[in-house]
């Protein structure tokens, strides 16, 4: 297949230094309103373009991905998670799906950071209490909040991610870590690392922070419930950079709002961009955007790594990052 000819849709806006070079590659189409697109337009999309570049805000569902007239044969996602594609219909479909790990990684790992630091801290109260301009002066007791250095931090799933928030949390700022998961970390792959494994329970008993890193599957839906925050320390945090739904975010606002648990810290919802209902009016979470991979150096990198899976499939070559 000529690389010329190659027909490769965006989905969403990327870095403009990656869509000159995509423009330069391939018959290039962009869907430049940057919304979300409907599921007529994506299966317009997959009818026209041999590649699909998704991101996290499209649902590639089997219906699509079972029509007559299809005619992608690589989904090349922009981003690590790839829960919103239907893994088992691409699969019946022959159709070969990437993703664009490790180059997101410390970009993650600081949005995790910020959030611990800021529902510890309370900085998004006080952000707001400043600039409502009903600030009223330093006293000894104003807006006491939790210190974070020395405390424990529970990693649920120590991928690169968590491994990278966790090194950031313990030399950073002398937090002792414990993990979760599906197995165990060699000394090799914690590397100078002092971590320790335990089961879930133990985990959420024992941390003052708990964040997630694990991917969404079946498994991991609701993991984060009234029975599991019901687990946790009253004075503990926890904080979401992964997927939204891993937390059941109704069980959630109730945990904050009776004190089950102190605070959150949440850059992904369950039903993105819509929330919980009144998740906003709570003082004692902190709520991000979705930022997590979001520096310009991130999102570029993640654009040339996808770029390298679409160069590698016109080639005829093995993917660099297949999935599934």
């Amino acid at each position: 297949m000529s690389k010329a000819k190659l027909r490769v849709f965006l989905t969403r806006r990327w870095p403009e230094s990656v869509e000159r070079v995509m423009s330069e590659s391939f018959d290039l189409r962009i869907n430049r309103s940057n919304r979300g697109m409907t599921e007529s337009e994506l299966g317009e999309a997959l009818a026209w373009a041999d590649v699909l570049c998704p991101t996290v805000t499209d649902a590639i569902t089997a219906q699509l991905l079972s029509a007559e007239h299809l005619k992608t044969r690589l989904l090349a996602n922009f981003g690590v998670g790839f829960n919103h594609i239907d893994m088992a219909a691409a699969g019946h479909a022959g159709i070969a799906v990437t993703n664009t790990p490790g180059v997101l990684t410390d970009a993650t790992a600081e949005i995790a950071l910020t959030l611990l630091l800021s529902t510890a801290r309370r900085a998004g109260e006080g952000e707001r209490l400043v600039r409502s301009g009903e600030w009223t002066g330093w006293h000894p007791t104003h807006m006491l909040s939790t210190q974070v250095t020395g405390k424990t931090l529970g990693i649920i799933g120590l991928g690169r991610i968590g491994l990278a928030f966790a090194r950031q949390a313990h030399f950073g700022l002398g937090m002792q870590i414990l993990y979760s998961g599906r197995s165990s970390r060699s000394a090799g792959e914690l590397n100078g690392l002092p971590a320790r494994y335990c089961d879930l329970e133990e985990l959420l008993r024992q941390s003052d922070f708990v964040s997630l890193h694990c991917p969404a599957t079946p498994q991991t839906r609701h993991l984060i419930n009234s029975e599991t925050l019901a687990l946790m320390k009253p004075e503990a945090h926890l904080i979401n950079t992964a997927r939204g739904d891993i937390v059941h975010e109704s069980d959630l606002v109730q945990a904050l709002r009776h004190g089950v648990i102190a605070g959150a810290g949440l850059d992904v919802y369950e039903a993105e961009p819509q929330l919980a209902n009144g998740l906003t009016q709570l003082a004692n979470v902190v709520l991000l955007p979705h930022m997590g991979s979001g520096t310009t150096q991130t999102r570029v990198a993640m654009g040339q790594c996808a770029l390298a899976n679409i160069r590698a499939f016109a080639a005829g070559e093995p993917l660099p990052n297949q999935v599934g």
